[in-house]
Parts: structure tokens; sequence; C-alpha cells
């Protein structure tokens, strides 16, 4: 029988709010070596993912996006509005200014050939795994399955 995600998922993943001081948050990810936590709201469902990418934001700054001028009108080359998103995740203070919003999610019940999938076809490095209350109950990192992979050899 294939190996489902509640087989080998991190049960009781460490989870932050979005009003998580982003210095707590990185704390966190430093200290567990971990490399993203689910973001939950109050009553426990997930509103985000804070991963090192997001974090980077931190030590790399934004540049401004490149525009010309044109018979005194300002064109942009690049989206503005990608600008202000960023500018905002370089200067945000907590979890909710720089996490990734509806991140990509898997049930307890589906096969790792699945999540692996998902997560090949989704370029994610993790899943947070949700039960059918919307509730994180797991996460499911591509170390996981690396590691059901090689289980699975011997």
């Amino acid at each position: 029988m294939p190996k489902t995600v509640a087989d080998v998922m991190s049960h009781e993943p460490v989870v932050v709010r979005s009003e998580t001081p982003l210095k707590q948050a990185i704390q966190i990810l430093a200290e567990r070596r971990i490399s993203g936590l689910p973001v939950v709201d109050d009553v426990g469902k997930l509103v985000g993912i804070i991963s090192e990418t997001d974090l980077m934001w931190q030590e790399t700054g934004v540049t401004p996006p490149a525009y010309i001028m044109f018979l005194d009108s300002v064109i942009y080359l690049q989206n503005p509005g990608d600008y202000e998103r960023d500018l905002h995740k370089a200067l945000g203070q907590t979890v909710g200014d720089v996490m990734s919003k509806n991140p990509i999610t898997i049930t307890p019940d589906k096969t790792l050939k699945e999540a692996a999938r998902i997560m090949h076809d989704r370029s994610v490095h993790r899943l947070p795994v949700l039960d059918s209350a919307g509730q994180v109950i797991g996460i499911l990192t591509r170390g996981d399955i690396i590691r059901a992979m090689a289980a699975s050899q011997d």
C-alpha cells in the first residue's frame, strides 16, 4: 500500500501568527534549523507561510522599477505594483508583512507520490497539511519525502 502524507509528515509543526515579530520568527527558524513556518490566525486556520525566501528581502532590499520618460510621461518597464509588494516585504516588521499568502496545501490522506508531484510542479519546498476544518495538523517537506524514499529502499 502506498505511503500517505500522514505517514511521513511532521506532526504538530511549529506555527506563528501574522502579528509575530519577524525577529522572533527568524530566531525560531535558526534555532530549529527549519526553512519555513505555517502562519495561522486566532483559531488555527492557515493564512500564509513564511520561508527563508520571504526573509531574503530583509537583507537584499529592493530596486525601484525601471522606467523611461517619453513626452513628459513615465512609462514603467516593470509592474510598479510588484515594487510596492517587494518594498513592503523589505521593510516589514511582522510575519504578516512578509509571509506568502495562499500557500499550496495538502491533506493527510494523499499519497507521497501526489505530494511529490505537487511540490515538483509548483516548485515548493514544503506543504502545510490541513485537516477537513482547515487546521494545520502537520507539514511535509521535500526532505520528508526523500527520507521515506530512502527507508523504502531497505
